[in-house]
């Protein structure tokens, strides 16, 4: 059994192993006593999803060879969560000082120990592109991805190795369980978190604090805590990023949770297609239970608590709570009915508090700083910070932490660096397949979940794809009712039947087959999914077709009117022409996939439109440009 003073000896004993790496988190602040502070430097390697795959563990490996090889005692080399700024992968940062280097290969270690490690030389050339200016290097917390972010979901994602519960309890962790259990009662956590204001990071946004509220009021002989970690949504890895790079957060929620409603067991259901973020959680829970901070009698109290993980087969419509529970319980995930509220009967029947991720990651500083310091962040009636997951046409595509009431405009341009290849920004799509398309009229609307609503969008859990000239808004719009179509689960018929038929006329439409009286149809199913439909997802199915529709009209009247498609995405209204440019190299001819393309060596050539199957291979090889669409 652990006891708050252990606890804050193991603390104590970590902090002097990385110390120098709080530089980062406190913007190159430090406030710790200099005298308690290890000398070693310390490499810090990305292990989030992207530099996961590009080979973290294997850089990991290759620095600590050589660093032995170099007989150098002074450095520590950790593996951290997500930095945010995947574009740039992988990446490392080395402390003192946060240089940040990016798109480090195998080969690049030798150099960066050789220079940086033994000499105290930069290799310039493998800094990140926005640690340069003006000639001067910038240390990582001054980098402009990261200069308007603040991190509280992500506060020690890219700070703490992943796989250690004693760095995890060094900055703070499982202090606001100890404080819950032996200083507060039951009606004071769910006090503190109604008057924090906190609301659901999963997309409905509902008030975290109330909901405690009501199934701790609820009798019954069982209740449950479920983390929703079924991340579904397009581009979206907002949770992910959190399970593997700080998974002792969501446990130490979970169970301050658990002690708020009366409840003694957890249940974490997970997207099988997370095999890493499993994996660490597996061992955070092996670990935490070890250390008695999961299990019987934690901290010495009466207050027992143990977490199970559950898989999930990939079923979007299991992000919807009622769906997750039938899951839970061994059956088809399917929505039912709201007759009761989740809180009152959810789970086995039982009284059950349903949290995604993000939300859950927010409890912990929340009951050791207090209700003031979230509402100090962010807007009055959106406290706090939220996780976006930015992606599309942008040039840093990453993971990014921003006040509430953030405008769009600060997120895509000055941490999201713009539209890359000198293209024009036409659109952002927030919510992911349930969110709505904002043109550029309202990039300076802040993100909060009432401004976000009134434009005919939604926040959703976090997924932010920014749209460009050649996107078609119509093509947009087919791409998520094609997904929605795929993964709704069939149980009510407005959203089975319904979001099939708005599918249909919008492949007429990007086909150049379209009518003006399907325009009417999309508008009429619309309205009629969305009134009529089963859960949640069924019910904002139809926000991407409306949002288009009212914002980009004149896309849709352009296909069905002119059969043209202004974007010059849509292959079915596009023509391939050969300009005088061509030179007669033969290799729009050699390389085109249906043989439709005649003509001599240094002669111009001619594509047959007929036979065109419009893929672009020959627009893609032509040497000179001479290849045009229309």
């Amino acid at each position: 059994m652990i006891t708050i003073e252990m606890l804050n000896e193991i603390k104590k004993k970590t902090l002097k192993t990385m110390t120098l790496r709080l530089e980062k988190k406190n913007n190159g602040i430090s406030s710790i006593n200099k005298e308690n502070v290890s000398d070693k430097k310390h490499v810090l390697i990305c292990g989030g999803p992207g530099c996961h795959s590009s080979g973290a563990d294997e850089l990991k490996k290759r620095f600590e060879q050589k660093i032995d090889k170099e007989e150098l005692t002074d450095v520590n080399v950790s593996i951290a969560g997500c930095f945010g700024l995947c574009e740039s992968g992988p990446n490392i940062e080395i402390y003192p000082g946060g240089t940040f280097y990016s798109q480090v290969k195998i080969d690049d270690v030798d150099e960066i120990v050789e220079k940086h490690l033994c000499r105290d030389e930069v290799v310039e050339r493998l800094l990140n592109e926005g640690a340069i200016k003006e000639e001067n290097i910038k240390p990582v917390f001054e980098v402009d991805f990261y200069k308007k972010q603040e991190k509280i979901a992500l506060r020690n994602c890219g700070i703490i190795d992943y796989n250690s519960i004693d760095e995890y309890i060094a900055l703070d962790g499982y202090q606001a369980l100890a404080k819950a259990l032996t200083e507060m009662t039951q009606e004071e956590v769910i006090d503190i978190m109604k008057k924090s204001n906190l609301r659901g990071r999963g997309g409905a946004g509902f008030p975290t604090g109330r909901k405690w509220e009501t199934a701790f009021k609820y009798e019954a002989d069982k209740k449950y805590v479920i983390c929703n970690a079924d991340e579904g949504d397009p581009g979206a890895f907002m949770d992910r990023s959190i399970l593997e790079g700080d998974p002792h957060s969501v446990l130490e929620a979970m169970a301050i949770c658990g002690y708020a409603i009366g409840s003694d067991q957890g249940y974490i259901y997970v997207r099988a297609e997370y095999p890493v973020a499993v994996q660490r959680l597996k061992t955070a829970i092996k670990k935490a239970k070890e250390k008695g901070l999961l299990g019987e009698n934690i901290f010495g109290t009466e207050f027992n608590f143990n977490i199970e993980i559950r898989l999930g087969a990939g079923a979007f419509v299991c992000g919807e709570g009622t769906a997750l529970m039938e899951s839970i319980e061994g059956k088809r995930g399917m929505p039912r009915p709201k007759i009761n509220r989740t809180a009152h009967k959810g789970l086995w029947g039982k009284p059950t508090i349903i949290n995604n991720v993000e939300t859950l990651a927010n409890v912990p500083p929340i009951i050791t700083k207090g209700a003031k310091w979230l509402k100090s962040i962010g807007t009055e009636d959106s406290p706090g910070t939220k996780v976006f997951a930015l992606g599309g046409k942008i040039k840093n595509t990453g993971l990014v932490e921003v006040p509430m009431g953030t405008t769009l405009r600060e997120i895509i341009f000055d941490i999201g660096g713009g539209i890359p290849n000198g293209k024009k920004f036409k659109a952002v799509q927030t919510g992911g397949p349930s969110g709505g398309c904002i043109p550029e009229e309202f990039l300076d609307t802040p993100v909060d979940f009432a401004s976000l609503g009134k434009i005919g969008s939604i926040m959703g859990s976090g997924g932010m794809i920014v749209l460009d000239d050649t996107d078609c808004m119509v093509d947009i719009a087919r791409f998520f009712l094609d997904f929605t179509v795929d993964e709704s689960c069939g149980k009510c018929v407005p959203c089975r039947e319904g979001t099939k038929r708005m599918l249909e006329i919008l492949e007429r439409i990007t086909k150049g087959k379209g009518t003006p009286e399907d325009l009417d149809r999309l508008e009429s199913l619309s309205e009629a999914i969305t009134d009529s439909s089963l859960c949640g997802l069924g019910q904002t199915a139809s926000n991407p077709v409306k949002s288009t529709m009212k914002y980009f009209r004149h896309e849709y009247e352009a296909h069905v009117k002119e059969i043209r498609c202004p974007a010059g995405s849509c292959q079915e209204l596009l023509q391939f022409f050969i300009t005088d440019k061509c030179v007669g190299c033969t290799k729009c001819a050699n390389n085109c996939p249906a043989s439709c393309i005649s003509g001599n060596l240094k002669e111009r050539h001619v594509i047959d439109t007929e036979q065109c199957i419009k893929c672009g291979t020959c627009m893609e090889v032509c040497p000179v440009g001479a290849v045009i669409k229309k």
